[in-house]
């Protein structure tokens, strides 16, 4: 198989891919034509479908496709020219291959969770963290297979947790280092992606569920965290309003999704590690996905910069 990472320019494909998107567009002079989004564990690539004739056969976005196309450059990303399409059929390809992944091992990382929930001292919040991702088990199965987000940062199987583990182990060192309550930005650390699990659908198609759309992750973990905070006899109120002050504030302004602004210590700690992660992340995956020679790698839309390789 070709992956997509491995595209060059004037290079023909023939092979399947996941049709991530299709769009059914009008060009300037109004022909008609469609613009496609193909996938597969590499990362993912834009094709245009400009000539519907027969070579064109009937397909659905969330269908895997076999495509005939050549590879361009437009705008200095590359893009592909796709001149036949017809569905795959079962056995021509292996899901897997379509389906990005963590090359890390999700139980491996899944291990270090559990650490640190057992070294969390206080008991409410220790007990709390116990019942939400190690005795349940259909969200620890969730939380292992879920992307971090659709499509900006660790958007693939095993996101999330990869995401997770990252922010939870840079505050942990911060803790050390700052006047907060470790208890606290451990768990919120924990916590504060969770609610991605009902907030994006399973993969391959990994978009926006009802509730995602509507409540988001950040609301839908508050209140996962108040149901299962009820259920242990004692819960302080107040360490619950600090919790759950943190996952609401994560994002960390209101512009980025967060209904609250980080007002404690450990709600802004929080706040800057998920933000660190995320844009690192971003930053990596840019570079890993360029191919241009030299020392830039040209212009990043996400960070609104040029970008320079650092190679010695």
């Amino acid at each position: 198989m070709r992956y997509i990472q491995e595209f060059r320019e004037d290079d023909r494909i023939i092979d399947h891919y996941l049709c991530k998107q299709k769009q059914s567009l009008k060009s300037r002079a109004g022909k008609t034509y469609l613009s496609l989004r193909l996938q597969d564990k590499t990362g993912t690539i834009d094709a245009k479908v400009w000539d519907l004739n027969n070579d064109i056969q009937d397909f659905d976005e969330g269908d895997f496709i076999k495509v005939d196309g050549v590879v361009l450059s437009y705008q200095n990303e590359l893009q592909m020219k796709v001149s036949k399409i017809r569905r795959s059929h079962e056995g021509e390809f292996d899901p897997a291959d379509h389906i990005p992944c963590t090359d890390k091992d999700v139980n491996e990382l899944f291990a270090e969770i559990e650490k640190y929930i057992k070294s969390i001292e206080n008991p409410y919040l220790r007990a709390l963290m116990e019942n939400i991702m190690l005795k349940n088990s259909e969200i620890a199965d969730m939380f292992k297979k879920h992307s971090a987000a659709k499509s900006l940062h660790h958007s693939y199987m095993g996101g999330l947790i990869e995401h997770t583990l990252n922010v939870v182990e840079i505050c942990d060192y911060l803790s050390g280092r700052y006047v907060v309550n470790r208890d606290i930005l451990i768990a919120t650390a924990l916590l504060h992606d969770l609610g991605k699990i009902y907030e994006l659908s399973p993969f391959p198609a990994n978009e926006y569920t009802d509730d995602g759309q509507l409540l988001g992750h950040i609301v839908m973990c508050s209140e996962l965290v108040s149901r299962e905070a009820e259920k242990i006899e004692g819960f302080p109120h107040k360490l619950l309003t600090l919790v759950r002050h943190s996952i609401l504030a994560h994002h960390g302004e209101y512009e980025y999704g967060s209904p609250k602004l980080p007002q404690t210590m450990e709600a802004f700690v929080l706040h800057c590690a998920d933000n660190l992660d995320a844009k690192l992340k971003m930053f990596q995956e840019f570079l890993d996905a360029d191919n241009t020679q030299g020392e830039w790698a040209g212009y990043s839309k996400v960070f609104s910069r040029y970008v320079r390789k650092t190679e010695f």
